[in-house]
């Protein structure tokens, strides 16, 4: 007689995802999409500034005029961020990418049609909600391409596009501007956006990485999510808010008002001032390609993530502020070279601010943490620009006007950025939210 078998013991659960395939040719390939994501990105934030000066002349608008519609790009920009951050968890960033491209395209639409103030208005309150999440959604779908200590290089050339956008973008646009009219710059960014979004949606999938586990905290689960209040009030997170609302500031001010500067106070020529905005582009994308790389494999080296990425993002900050502060007080060369650093300098706290905040956030609630964090950290968008026109209206010479303009911006970014030097500790915050208990993630 032939005993029954005894039943094969129960198989060990690994307490761990199996380690996901690193695709490195499809990853590229993602990433140089995105990139021109980016790019375009950028240089439907830049045509504004660029094309200001005649569209001020044109429709006989004040600086205060002017400096709403700019900031009008921001009114709905950090709520759609905040709102597709939740959403990413549930729609593939494929869907997300080409949905806010079609939109930016449609967003150029009304100044071809009429010319008006309410139509800029309406333009750019529609592409700032389209291009709101488009920062960090990007950087969300390019890290499901990348291991955790392989994403440096792939962060800093997704950032890298806002500065090609500005170093290609501000000669191209001058040009159809002086040649064909300003319109023509609106309807190239269109049909750009268009292109890009179709070739998107061909190759844009998700990739490998979404569940992948976050060094120092448990592998995230669909039961064991970590309370976003937890989340967002340790000081990695707010750190990295501060220094990206310190950049974004710089940002927001070099999108409006640069190119008026330097035409209406510095007496350059449009060309000579697109000149000078791409090699302040280009100050950023060496800094952007060349910074955080080094620093990642650094970080690998045995550097710890505060001083890899925490301390660099609130230095560059810091340091773009006093030239911020210095150039309206200086001339010629020394000028121009303090003015690169304000609004160049500060660009690798981008890259490095994702970095950061991805360091203790579980993946599955990274998309949703890179919306809240863009969201309050783009709010300089909605301030800046418009209070610069306010200032410049009210003061007794528009040169008084812009120096009060610049000293206020340098005030907020050095807070900024002392705020990030102190407050990010990535190691630190990570092992406090390993004690965290599984809660309702909005809690």
């Amino acid at each position: 007689m032939v005993e029954p078998s005894s039943p094969a013991p129960p198989r060990e659960i690994s307490a761990s995802p199996p380690l996901p395939v690193f695709d490195r040719r499809r990853a590229w390939l993602i990433t140089a999409m995105i990139v021109t994501f980016m790019l375009v990105n950028y240089a439907d934030k830049a045509v504004l500034g660029l094309a200001a000066v005649p569209i001020m002349d044109e429709l006989g608008i004040s600086n205060s005029a002017y400096g709403l519609i700019s900031s009008s790009f921001a009114l709905l920009f950090s709520l759609s961020g905040l709102i597709v951050g939740f959403v990413s968890a549930k729609v593939s960033s494929r869907v997300l990418l080409f949905t806010m491209a079609a939109l930016w395209a449609v967003a150029q639409l009304p100044v071809l049609f009429v010319a008006s103030m309410p139509a800029l208005v309406a333009g750019r309150v529609l592409l700032g909600a389209a291009e709101g999440p488009a920062a960090s959604m990007s950087m969300h779908a390019l890290y499901k391409w990348f291991p955790a200590d392989r994403r440096g290089l792939p962060s800093a050339l997704q950032i890298s596009g806002a500065a090609l956008g500005m170093l290609i973008a501000a000669p191209v646009l001058t040009w159809l501007i002086t040649g064909f009219g300003w319109r023509s710059a609106f309807a190239a960014l269109a049909a750009t956006s268009v292109v890009w979004s179709l070739a998107w949606w061909r190759v844009g999938h998700d990739g490998p990485y979404t569940q992948e586990r976050t060094p120092g905290t448990r592998a995230q689960g669909p039961g064991n999510p970590l309370p976003y209040r937890r989340l967002l009030l340790n000081g990695t997170v707010l750190g990295s808010i501060a220094a990206a609302f310190g950049a974004s500031w710089a940002m927001a001010l070099s999108h409006a008002w640069l190119p008026v500067y330097l035409r209406t106070q510095l007496g350059m020529t449009p060309g000579a001032a697109a000149t000078l905005i791409s090699v302040v582009s280009a100050f950023s994308l060496v800094l952007l390609l060349s910074v955080p790389p080094l620093l990642d494999l650094m970080h690998r080296r045995g550097l710890s993530r505060r001083w890899s990425s925490g301390a660099p993002q609130g230095i560059a900050v810091t340091v773009a502020a006093l030239a911020m502060a210095a150039f309206p007080f200086t001339d010629g060369g020394t000028q121009l070279a303090l003015l690169g650093l304000a609004f160049g300098g500060h660009a690798i706290a981008f890259p490095l601010h994702y970095m950061t905040a991805s360091a203790v956030v579980p993946p599955l609630q990274r998309g949703a943490v890179f919306g809240i964090v863009a969201a309050t950290g783009t709010l300089p968008g909605l301030i800046a620009p418009y209070l610069t026109g306010h200032l410049l209206d009210s003061a007794s010479a528009q040169s008084a006007g812009y120096t009060q303009s610049f000293l206020l911006s340098a005030a907020v970014m050095a807070t900024c950025g002392l705020v990030a030097l102190v407050a990010i500790r990535p190691e630190h915050d990570a092992r406090r939210l390993t004690t965290a208990v599984p809660a309702d993630p909005l809690r």
